[in-house]
């Protein structure tokens, strides 16, 4: 998809942002719609005419994570969150509701539209993969199952729900079960990006799948980190 024909929501109550961000924005050949308010963010961001969201968590009347919650209630449009610079927790509660990515405030846009064109390729290899997927549509290893094509996972028989990013993280971890994937490598094959200084997005997406999908039946942790180094997914057996 050319960036001409990407579509950009911005959900911001910060008017000189707005205009800073849109006028960039608009040079790098987005199309770019802004509202100020959470409601209308949500009706906005539900009415299909948009490709991906950058929602402020910090919104009157409606927050930017209950925006989330209302978004991925029935939509998985990829949303990157604006966050204050420091705030930890707003990261971590953007990512567990769902968001795709965060960005801290003050930012520089040059970097939003980085973040931007990097969700939209892995949006894009998604789709290809999915169009691909007949002849590699299960993987399979000890009691978690993947279909790749539906996207979905079940761990022991039943339904996980996972996010966009924490599927991709954990097919590439299932893919190398048994063997270290080093932790820049995930952040290049799941975000699209090299990591930025004290970045903890990858390893916020690993603490989620770890929480989703508990220990192995004989209480070992599925997936450990190696310090220093990257994550591996502990298995007994893989399937494809």
């Amino acid at each position: 998809m050319a960036t001409s024909d990407i579509r950009l929501l911005l959900v911001d109550d910060d008017v000189e942002l707005c205009e800073l961000v849109t006028d960039y924005l608009h040079a790098q050949a987005f199309e770019v719609e802004s509202v100020r308010d959470g409601d209308q963010g949500v009706e906005r961001a539900l009415s299909g005419e948009h490709h991906l969201v950058v929602l402020d968590v910090m919104l009157p009347c409606v927050d930017g994570f209950e925006v989330l919650r209302r978004i991925r209630a029935v939509s998985t449009l990829p949303v990157i969150m604006l966050t204050a610079r420091g705030e930890d927790m707003d990261r971590i509660i953007g990512l567990e509701l769902g968001a795709d990515d965060y960005l801290p405030k003050p930012f520089n846009p040059r970097e939003l539209a980085a973040r931007i064109r990097a969700i939209m390729r892995r949006v894009a290899r998604r789709e290809h993969q999915i169009e691909q997927s007949a002849s590699i549509e299960r993987l399979i290893v000890d009691d978690v199952e993947m279909d790749l094509g539906a996207r979905y996972v079940r761990r022991a028989g039943e339904l996980v729900a996972l996010t966009a990013a924490e599927f991709d993280l954990l097919e590439l971890l299932l893919r190398s079960a048994g063997k270290v994937v080093d932790r820049k490598e995930l952040f290049r094959l799941v975000l699209d990006r090299d990591p930025l200084p004290f970045d903890r997005s990858i390893d916020m997406h690993v603490s989620h799948l770890r929480k989703k999908l508990g220990h192995h039946r004989r209480g070992n942790e599925r997936i450990k980190a190696v310090r220093g180094v990257g994550y591996i997914y502990t298995c007994t057996s893989i399937e494809v």
